[in-house]
């Protein structure tokens, strides 16, 4: 992992904070963590009578599958799900989907975001910042805290605490996840960064995050699973199949470009872009992420994964990058003119007119 990464840290031994998260959490007494989680679901199971225990964010992917199962099945909980809908779906994505609703028997809220709005939104976040799913990100953080003070339903379950499992700007431990929307996963900017003829503040409702007189008259008690459930996304995966996932492998609709495996983040074919852009901006994409994961997890080598890295991690795939463009409505190259403004020059040299990383991991002595 690149020190380039926002928010990393790395030790006097040139160890990241993610390594040491994992090692770290190999020494965690998992059975006490569980029976924390159950009497906190004592807590609220039932005190909205016979309405919702809790809300769960979901996306419909693997650790939504698990996140369900645990509440569900585990703890014996009443979920609402909530979910920020995709500009478009894979096939395999809406299966899956409507697949964890009908198994594990739960009511789902969507939010379809305004599409106009979306295009506009998602071109300018690309031009502006390079990170164009800035507004369906924001309400993905937004729209669950939202649906918790609209329904009077103040727990609400969110999966792996990103920054801290994986290296970010949060490195402290801790089981609420009300602080959540400042990972830096949605960069903090004033609205005026945003506002123009065409974008207005009342276009951005779904976006605008709650205040916290609100969250607190609410008592808002956001959660991260990852802190009560050891969390593992491979393993999460494994369990979600036997719950009728299916990974773009089991389907055989995408073979991705970029990507090292065949079953997170498969709900949407444009979005992927979104990842690809930490490649030019800091070095590393998303076969960089999966490899450290699978590294940190014993299962694959360091050596293996330096090999995947090489191989995939620069790759942009085609078909995302049309399906972003055909939704924004913009042309391969207008693309690739406002990427070349992106590249890191202190990581990257362009030579033939390719930009090439100047000291890759598998140049570097091991």
């Amino acid at each position: 992992m690149p020190d380039t990464r926002p928010g990393i840290v790395f030790d006097a031994e040139g160890v990241c904070h993610a390594c040491r998260v994992a090692e770290q959490r190999k020494n965690i007494d998992w059975n006490k963590r569980f029976k924390e989680l159950e009497k906190l679901c004592d807590k609220y199971r039932g005190k909205n009578g016979h309405y919702y225990d809790c809300i769960i964010a979901v996306s419909g992917g693997k650790d939504s599958h698990y996140q369900v199962y645990v509440m569900k099945e585990l703890m014996h909980m009443n979920p609402l799900l909530v979910n920020v809908n995709n500009f478009s779906w894979t096939k395999t994505g809406l299966y899956n989907f409507n697949n964890m609703s009908e198994t594990f028997g739960c009511d789902i809220i969507s939010l379809h975001l305004n599409k106009k709005m979306a295009r506009k939104f998602l071109w300018k976040a690309l031009v502006k910042m390079g990170s164009p799913t800035w507004y369906w990100d924001k309400a993905v953080y937004v729209f669950p805290i939202r649906m918790g003070i609209n329904f009077n339903i103040p727990l609400i379950i969110y999966g792996e605490n990103i920054s801290y499992e994986y290296g970010g700007f949060q490195t402290k431990e801790t089981y609420s996840a009300m602080n959540q929307i400042n990972n830096d996963v949605v960069k903090a900017v004033d609205w005026d960064y945003w506002l123009d003829d065409d974008i207005t503040m009342k276009d951005l409702n779904t976006v605008i995050y709650p205040t916290q007189e609100e969250i607190k008259e609410a008592e808002i008690n956001p959660i991260y699973l990852s802190y009560f459930v050891k969390w593992d996304g491979y393993k999460n995966m494994e369990l979600a199949k036997k719950y009728g996932f299916k990974s773009l492998g089991d389907t055989g609709e995408w073979e991705r470009e970029g990507f090292i495996e065949d079953y997170d983040q498969i709900d949407a074919f444009g979005y992927l872009v979104h990842p690809w852009l930490k490649y030019p901006k800091y070095g590393h994409a998303r076969a960089t992420d999966v490899a450290s994961y699978w590294i940190r997890t014993g299962r694959i080598t360091r050596e293996k994964g330096i090999e995947l890295v090489k191989e995939h991690d620069h790759k942009l795939d085609k078909r995302a990058l049309k399906d972003f463009l055909d939704f924004v409505g913009h042309t391969e190259e207008e693309f690739w003119q406002v990427i070349d403004k992106f590249w890191n020059r202190d990581l990257f040299e362009k030579i033939n007119g390719i930009w090439k990383l100047k000291n890759p991991i598998w140049k570097q002595k091991q």
